[in-house]
């Protein structure tokens, strides 16, 4: 048995259709009309594509003088490699009998590190944390009311914003989760654990931008922005400090676990916290909605006002093709034997979507637009 391909790993990758003992250990690529099926060279492309883009607006931002997109952006990578590896090697880092095997990903175009690193998981850290950040920030949320409100935000407009692609996810296999973990995946709505749908499409990316504000964003000695050694070791740290938040935020619903984890327990805990996220969320939203003829929001960018609505239009197009097999599933296993997501919060999160956007487009005056 291969040290990077244990029992459950292979049973996960198998399912996915291809032999974690036949991978290279540094870098593949593939031909990307001959992957899985047709929605994961769109999905490369419209992630990988974001990740440029962004890089591009928050070197602007810094030419500007704000270093906080570029903070985040870095540091969403920081996260990553802090992050993914003891995910996807748990037995390298002795945390096989605490977690054990979680997940993996399929192989797509360019693949990295045993065949379990996509490019585009690399991007979709800096994608995905500069859309969210990038939103909110152009709101006036961060201006107005500082770097915890904005944060909190932040936090609700990754959830919905990712749990369209996280609820989709499986049933197209771009990843397979490892269903007999009871400790990590379980409890889950329909096939995403609901430790993933709070501790990583909120908390993660809530609390690295607060951090990231907080540190880059504050003047230097000069008075003017962090610049050099000065701004490094202030990303380095909002990346490294991101992953023990996740940890910390888990202990509510940890209570509940153990060696006979009480998963219905541990259910309502991840609920409510998730509950809490949106009606928090919300509340923002709507008072940024009434507080439009008193603050003045920042001026629109290109990447705000286009980059979100590119990237719901693509998973929108992913889950009309995935819709026929979804309604013709059985028990929530499809006919190819994909689990399926939850139909109903993935529609709750496109509402989410649309009314960030709505507030994004329609809660301001007349503003200039900044390029980029």
């Amino acid at each position: 048995m291969s040290t990077t391909c244990e029992e459950a790993a292979e049973q996960v990758t198998r399912s996915l259709g291809f032999d974690c003992h036949d991978v290279s250990p540094v870098a593949s690529v593939r031909n990307p009309f001959d992957l899985a099926n047709g929605t994961m060279p769109l999905l490369e492309l419209v992630i990988i594509a974001g990740a440029v883009w962004a890089l591009v607006h928050a070197v602007r931002r810094l030419r500007a003088g704000d270093p906080v997109n570029l903070a985040i952006w870095c540091a969403s990578l920081i996260y990553l490699f802090v992050t993914e590896p003891p995910l996807y090697f748990p037995e390298w880092f002795g945390l096989d009998e605490q977690y054990g095997f979680i997940f993996a990903h399929n192989v797509f175009t360019v693949q990295f590190m045993w065949d379990r690193l996509p490019l585009y998981i690399i991007a979709i850290y800096p994608a995905l944390s500069q859309l969210v950040y990038e939103v909110v920030r152009v709101m006036g949320v961060f201006k107005h009311r500082g770097a915890l409100v904005g944060s909190v935000l932040v936090a609700f407009v990754c959830q919905v914003f990712y749990e369209i692609f996280d609820q989709v996810g499986p049933q197209l296999k771009w990843w397979g989760w490892n269903d007999a973990n009871t400790d990590v995946n379980h409890p889950a709505l329909a096939s995403v654990p609901m430790n993933s749908m709070l501790l990583f499409a909120s908390v993660s990316f809530g609390v690295m931008t607060f951090l990231a504000v907080k540190l880059a964003g504050s003047t230097a000695p000069d008075g003017g922005p962090r610049r050099g050694w000065s701004l490094t070791w202030r990303i380095a740290v909002a990346g490294v400090l991101t992953p023990p938040s996740m940890a910390l935020f888990g202990i509510p619903s940890g209570i509940f676990g153990g060696e006979t984890p009480n998963v219905t327990a541990q259910a309502w805990v991840l609920g409510i916290e998730l509950g809490l996220v949106w009606l928090a969320g919300l509340w923002i939203l709507v008072s940024q909605v009434r507080r439009r003829d008193v603050e003045e929001p920042e001026p629109m960018t290109a990447f705000a006002r286009i980059y979100p609505v590119v990237y719901l239009v693509a998973m929108g197009a992913c889950w009309l093709a995935a819709l026929p097999a979804f309604l013709d599933a059985d028990g929530g296993i499809t006919s190819d034997g994909t689990p399926v997501g939850s139909g109903w919060y993935t529609i709750a999160c496109f509402a989410g979507a649309a009314a960030t956007l709505a507030v994004l487009h329609t809660a301001r005056r007349r503003t200039p637009v900044e390029v980029g």
